[in-house]
């Protein structure tokens, strides 16, 4: 069988146990998988008349990276319309990139914001404050860990909250001394009440959109990303772009359980699973058993400092225990969000009681502070360790004066993201980012996983040290642990024959370089079922 392409660079680092030898410089694929691996001048009987070599002199070759936890589209419609406010660390900072955004618009169209840091407010978050600057203006703003919106009294107005309501989940909106909404409203089901009353985006805009940031993604080294979601617009966006052109990279779309939801729901859903396209497809289902830290509703062993953090978002833990039961014995895999030390422990619980899925294991989300005892039970159930410890470097700090550690106390917050514990005790741990919660691309958050703290920020002292691992590690867990994840180790996750071929090329090796280096690696390519897409022009030569 010849060639239809060969990438051609100075290394391969194929990510596969048995490396294919220190002169293994390029990967020959024929129709979406990899044929050979090995030095170019022993590839030669597979190189044909037709044969493509993309060449990138002195680069590097991985197995392409793929993110295990991100939100692509609600997160791309609301960056595309509304404001970043990532990094304003004021309320007035804040009120002036809104200013900025309601310059010229229309008093009564609506402005959303994303990536609002609690941590402005002087105590409990506070929408009416929004009034003062934007009298009668509808003005909704998602809170960094996107469990939450600060809105504006014109809101309220608009989506008649009035503090009374009563939802299945953990949700609320909190009212003040007098019992008038006050503008924070707390976790889904409560959320949606607001979103309800947001303007529509078309399809068509959004999948503009969602094009815009895969493509950004692919262009910092993304070949795959696990959607734990699929809420509409999902399948009409991926539809859209693939009627239109091509996904940049494949998604695994895992969508959510509503907390409490009935069986019925859980019928549905699992009606939903082997949709796909070209490039995506549905695998797999998420729940969230408890919320955030931040906001009060993650599900700890005990209460924070002020009487919260210590309840499930599932209401009914039978109901939570009844639907992953009913998913396993349908062969669906699980992926459950569970933050809280007793959140992680009782999934632990029922996953074991439900028993393994033949197509993928089961996972456990975000873990954000977890004791001693639980590290052991990763390993023995081979339920994957997804976390995104750019959480922990992004939104907390080592001197704990950060909301998440005045919260939960220093003991639990000294358990936080636990990456080098989970490896020492044989779990596999999946990385990803939560984008756009955290930051997408992933050279910055795998540096992070290295240096314990924002890789552009020398100055600044790391979280809970102890817990850094390796550059192999780190890219191990972005590849065959990602791979892992999805059930899809034959397929993904290494370079080596027979495995579809999903590449990442790199200026420089990112296991030769410190973690601070590898933020600016350039990504000179990304390959996707063989289709090769160059990202810098100059570095690449076609023969």
């Amino acid at each position: 069988m010849y060639a239809d392409a060969i990438v051609l660079a100075g290394h391969v680092e194929t990510l596969a146990g048995a490396p294919a030898g220190p002169s293994a410089n390029a990967v020959a694929i024929a129709d979406d998988r990899i044929i050979a691996v090995g030095d170019i001048t022993d590839l030669g009987p597979v190189r044909g008349p037709g044969t493509v070599v993309h060449t990138f002199p002195g680069a590097t070759i991985l197995p392409g990276l793929t993110d295990v936890h991100a939100h692509p589209v609600w997160g791309s419609i609301e960056i595309g319309s509304g404001v970043d406010l990532g990094g304003a660390s004021t309320l007035d900072q804040v009120l002036t990139r809104l200013a900025a955004a309601a310059d010229g618009r229309p008093a009564d169209r609506w402005i959303t914001g994303f990536d609002l840091d609690v941590n402005v407010f002087d105590g409990r978050p506070d929408g009416t404050l929004l009034a003062e600057r934007f009298p009668g203006r509808p003005v909704s703003l998602m809170t960094r860990d996107a469990h939450a919106l600060v809105v504006s009294p014109r809101v309220v107005e608009l989506a008649g909250l009035t503090g009374r309501e009563t939802f299945t989940d953990a949700s609320s909106v909190e009212v003040d001394s007098d019992g008038r909404p006050t503008g924070f409203v707390v976790e889904l089901q409560a959320m949606a009440l607001v979103f309800d009353h947001y303007p529509d985006v078309p399809v068509g805009t959004a999948a503009g959109y969602v094009l815009h940031q895969l493509e950004r993604l692919a262009r910092s080294g993304l070949t795959g990303l696990h959607a734990l979601d699929f809420t509409d617009p999902s399948e009409a966006v991926y539809r859209h772009i693939e009627e239109h052109g091509e996904l940049p990279l494949r998604v695994r779309c895992s969508p959510l359980v509503p907390a409490d939801s009935a069986p019925e729901v859980w019928q549905e859903i699992a009606g939903l699973q082997g949709r796909r396209g070209r490039r995506w497809h549905v695998e797999g289902v998420k729940f969230m058993l408890d919320g955030t830290a931040d906001n009060g509703t993650a599900w700890f062993d005990r209460p924070d400092i002020h009487g919260e953090n210590r309840e499930p978002l599932w209401r009914d833990t039978e109901a939570y225990r009844a639907a992953m039961r009913f998913f396993a014995e349908r062969g669906v895999p699980t992926a459950t969000h569970a933050i809280g030390d007793q959140a992680v422990r009782f999934a632990l619980d029922v996953i074991e009681e439900v028993g393994p899925v033949a197509r993928a294991p089961h996972r456990i989300e975000h873990i954000e502070s977890i004791p001693d005892d639980l590290l052991d039970r990763f390993a023995e159930l081979d339920v994957v360790a997804s976390l995104q410890p750019v959480h922990g470097t992004r939104h907390t700090h080592a001197d704990g004066t950060d909301n998440w550690s005045r919260r939960i106390g220093p003991d639990r917050a000294a358990r936080g993201w636990r990456t080098r514990d989970l490896l020492d005790h044989g779990a596999v741990v999946a990385l990803g980012s939560d984008w756009p919660i955290g930051p997408g691309d992933p050279r910055v958050g795998l540096a992070d996983c290295q240096l314990r703290r924002p890789v552009e920020e020398p100055d600044t002292a790391p979280v809970q040290p102890g817990q850094a691992i390796s550059a192999r590690e780190a890219y191990t867990g972005m590849t065959a642990s990602a791979a892992h994840a999805a059930g899809a180790s034959d397929d993904l996750g290494r370079i080596t024959a027979g495995h579809l071929a999903d590449l990442t090329v790199f200026a420089a090796n990112p296991l030769d370089l410190t973690p601070d280096a590898q933020a600016g690696n350039q990504v000179l390519a990304t390959v996707v079922g063989g289709t090769v897409q160059v990202h810098m022009n100059s570095a690449e030569g076609n023969s």
